[in-house]
């Protein structure tokens, strides 16, 4: 049945993109840029409520209020599609930072011009992180939740991490309250592979980091703060959802917490 509900929603979901890619492309594009995000957010509620309804996968969120109002970084967990997809409704104007190249993806890239989106050139080393600064402190100036994934890419549950600097360098800049979110979404939705299984997603939204640190300073407690809330909720999340088939990896990190819980 896993198999069968994973080429069911995965047919659905592409449908669905397509569908209303063709439909409501000519409305998009002639609406005011905040007023035309109502056309994604949807497409997002509907591919939440697909994967609750045949996968069947629900989710909830703890700690909404911790949100501030107005300007703000969300450093997010990113383990799998499910998490950008949970984060479009979530938040009231969300802007994301992607790689150049997302861009030039038909309709998709249009879609995030469109929103404005920041692109960033990996190559160009020099000039990605001030000119993704300048950038940010644009969005935000228009009161916009900016969502960036601290390591970079979507990483298996339970990986070793691998923050970047970059996150720091926006906090230190930019000035505004970073927000961490953690879900391992990746559980159920791999960041690789066909299979959709079937459970209960939680996303944790933690009290924000208020400016003023030193970045250093910063930057540490963020990793650390991080990751020791990922591997509460990686546990809670398991034990909620025993039927999981779990990677080595991710075995391996319940391993290592559950023997650095009984020594200590």
């Amino acid at each position: 049945m896993i198999y069968l509900r994973s080429a069911l929603f995965q047919l659905a979901f592409y449908v669905s993109f397509i569908v209303q890619m063709i439909i409501f492309s000519p409305i998009y594009f002639f609406l005011p840029r905040k007023t035309a995000y109502i056309i994604p957010k949807n497409w997002a509620r509907l591919n939440l409520w697909l994967a609750k309804t045949i996968i069947p996968l629900t989710y909830e969120i703890e700690g909404r209020e911790n949100i501030p109002e107005g300007g703000c970084i969300i450093a997010a967990k990113h383990q799998s599609f499910w998490d950008v997809i949970a984060i479009v409704p979530m938040v009231d104007d969300p802007v994301y930072i992607l790689k150049r190249e997302l861009l030039w993806i038909p309709l998709f890239g249009w879609y995030a011009a469109k929103q404005d989106m920041i692109p960033i050139k990996r190559s160009d080393k020099s000039r990605a992180i001030p000119n993704m600064i300048a950038r940010a402190r644009e969005e935000l100036a228009k009161k916009r939740q900016l969502i960036i994934y601290p390591e970079g890419t979507r990483k298996a549950p339970g990986a070793e991490p691998d923050y970047k600097y970059g996150v720091a360098r926006l906090y230190s800049d930019l000035q505004v309250p970073v927000v961490p979110m953690i879900a391992h979404a990746g559980l159920f939705w791999p960041r690789h592979g066909f299979l959709r299984q079937p459970g209960h997603i939680k996303i944790r939204i933690m009290k924000p980091i208020e400016p003023g640190m030193p970045s250093q300073a910063f930057f540490q407690h963020l990793v650390t703060e991080m990751e020791a809330e990922s591997d509460r909720l990686l546990v809670e999340t398991v034990e909620a959802n025993p039927h999981l088939k779990l990677s080595a990896i991710t075995r391996s990190r319940l391993k290592a917490i559950k023997d650095a819980q009984a020594a200590g």
